[in-house]
């Protein structure tokens, strides 16, 4: 699987908002409606927490709020299908006329997804791609909502347990091959489908390195690629930073995507990651106009 350039033209289309690549790449704001989630800085319990933190990640200059409400660290439990409802959806509610960006719903549960539709989501975010039962992907296909197809091995409750690849990359690619494929016999547009390598799910630290350095290789199927490293655990086997230490290592991970194809970064620290990317793509482009006014010569 070579590594391809980034298609010059792209479009992402969820339900009511489109956006047209190139572009300067998408900010995914999180907010963990949870008491469980793996980094304590981005747990709000209450509705009225969820919502005081998604206006001032909207504020810091967020494309997307991704609101979760069932942890997905490692050996993490599931929630009932009742009380995730009760975490999230009044935070949506409270949300859709609040702010003029996008809402993501990140959840595995075709009942919840549902529900966050009707309360103002525009996008799927399903760590749960990997499933056979296609009432996810109807969903998608029916309300025009974006879905990022999540790649896991097992579930978050197991996938840490003996992740096991020959070789990660590929398998990756076999993977989003397959959904894309899924996708479509389900009538979901390829102009609706975002791709996620699905960092720390189901990976050792050394195959998500991989997974990040080779991002570009899955650029290949012309469709947005969401990068989700923020402060994840690689990271201290990396560079030995603790869950309060990662923002640097994030930053660098985000700066690194946005060069290899990554077309939406999902963080915590927007305000930092926006400056760090920002930078990035400035460099980005005088290189590219260096490179064009020598070569016009």
């Amino acid at each position: 699987m070579p590594e391809s350039p980034v298609p010059h033209t792209m479009i992402l289309r969820a339900r009511r908002f489109e956006f047209a690549f190139p572009r300067p790449a998408l900010l995914m704001g999180i907010v963990n409606v949870t008491p469980d989630s793996f980094y304590p800085g981005c747990r709000f319990a209450t509705r009225d927490a969820a919502v005081a933190q998604a206006l001032e990640l909207a504020a810091e200059g967020a494309d997307i709020i991704d609101i979760g409400g069932e942890s997905s660290r490692p050996k993490a439990q599931p929630v009932s299908e009742a009380e995730e409802m009760r975490r999230v959806i009044p935070v949506l509610e409270s949300l859709a006329g609040a702010v003029s960006v996008p809402l993501s719903i990140d959840t595995v549960k075709p009942a919840v997804a549902r529900e966050a539709l009707r309360a103002g989501a525009s996008i799927l975010n399903d760590i749960g791609a990997n499933r056979e039962a296609d009432e996810m992907w109807l969903l998608a296909a029916e309300s025009g909502a974006a879905y990022v197809a999540v790649h896991m091995q097992g579930s978050p409750a197991t996938m840490q347990e003996n992740p096991r690849y020959d070789d990660v990359v590929a398998e990756v690619g076999e993977f989003f091959e397959n959904r894309l494929q899924r996708l479509r016999s389900c009538g979901v547009n390829a102009e609706q489908v975002v791709l996620d390598v699905g960092i720390g799910f189901g990976k050792r630290p050394g195959e998500n390195l991989r997974l990040i350095a080779e991002l570009g290789r899955f650029t290949k199927w012309g469709r947005p690629l969401l990068l989700g490293a923020s402060r994840k655990s690689f990271m201290e086997a990396a560079v030995g930073a603790g869950v309060e230490d990662r923002l640097a290592p994030s930053l660098a991970c985000a700066c690194w995507g946005v060069q290899k194809g990554a077309r939406i970064i999902r963080c915590h620290d927007v305000a930092g990651t926006r400056h760090a990317v920002r930078m990035t793509e400035a460099l980005m482009e005088q290189q590219a106009n260096a490179a064009y006014i020598t070569f016009d010569r």
